[in-house]
């Protein structure tokens, strides 16, 4: 044992002896990627499907090193079939690591809608929305509202009734009415217009959130999740506004509180506001 470790530390110190800057950044991208990788995977199925994959590795390096004939066998013949799994159960993170990258430098640029981005038109929509939230909070009526940024939501538009309307208070408002067809779905917001109502967005895994959430609430995070999209949400229950971005909720605001709360986003100039 003592060999062993000395025969690792002697390969370790000639590696380190021969290490240049470009292996150097070479390992700073591979710790990148792996560390970005593990952030996707926190508080996921994932995570425990890699414990199991990095199970495997290990059986099939023991498989290798004690010449087991069979186990190896075994592992050889069914790479192929491992990777295809690996494909099928990290869809939903491989998705979002792809999406992630796709946001970056001016590539994120061409995804962003062909409406393009009008700072007027975001702040009359976001006006209208605080003025309908806040009508609505009153009333203890439930809305749920998507802002689309550089991500496109035509998939989840699809899902609903197409308006293509410009925004109003008044048109919230009636659209989440209670006894309205619409009122149980989400409105979509392109430019100052709502291009659809009574959409399905997407629930977040299960693990993901560690919160008792209602389903408005559990829909608004998938969708920021899956997107850059920001969600305001009015809860049924007690009223309460919330607003949603990137998994994050911030609760219990009044319209002074939204308007501090979203309009940072057109100072900022990332994004899609950049």
């Amino acid at each position: 044992m003592s060999q062993a470790i000395q025969q690792f530390y002697g390969q370790l110190l000639e590696v380190i002896h021969h290490l240049g800057w470009v292996e150097a950044i070479d390992v700073a991208v591979v710790a990148l990627a792996l560390y970005q990788l593990l952030r996707l995977l926190r508080g996921t199925q994932g995570t425990q499907v890699l414990v199991g994959l990095i199970l495997l590795a290990v059986i099939g390096v023991v498989a290798n090193q004690f010449n087991l004939v069979l186990l190896g066998w075994l592992f050889r013949n069914a790479t192929f079939f491992i990777i295809i799994a690996v494909i099928v159960m990290f869809q939903p993170e491989l998705r979002r690591a792809l999406d992630q990258v796709g946001r970056l430098g001016r590539l994120g640029r061409l995804g962003r809608p062909l409406s393009g981005y009008n700072p007027g038109q975001y702040n009359l929509a976001i006006s209208e929305a605080i003025r309908a939230a806040e009508r609505l909070s009153s009333k203890r009526q439930g809305a749920l509202i998507a802002f689309e940024r550089s991500v496109g939501l035509e998939d989840y538009a699809a899902t609903g009734v197409r308006i293509n309307g410009e925004i109003s208070a008044e048109v919230l408002q009636s659209i989440f009415y209670p006894n309205s067809p619409l009122h149980d779905g989400a409105v979509i917001v392109r430019g100052s217009k709502i291009i659809a109502a009574g959409c399905l967005l997407p629930l977040p895994e299960e693990g993901i959130v560690r919160e008792r959430l209602g389903t408005r609430h559990r829909a608004a995070v998938g969708l920021s999740l899956a997107s850059d999209a920001l969600v305001m949400v009015v809860s049924e229950e007690t009223g309460s506004i919330s607003v949603i971005e990137e998994g994050k909720i911030t609760r219990n605001l009044d319209g002074d509180g939204l308007r501090q709360r979203v309009s940072p986003k057109v100072a900022k100039g990332n994004g899609f506001f950049g």
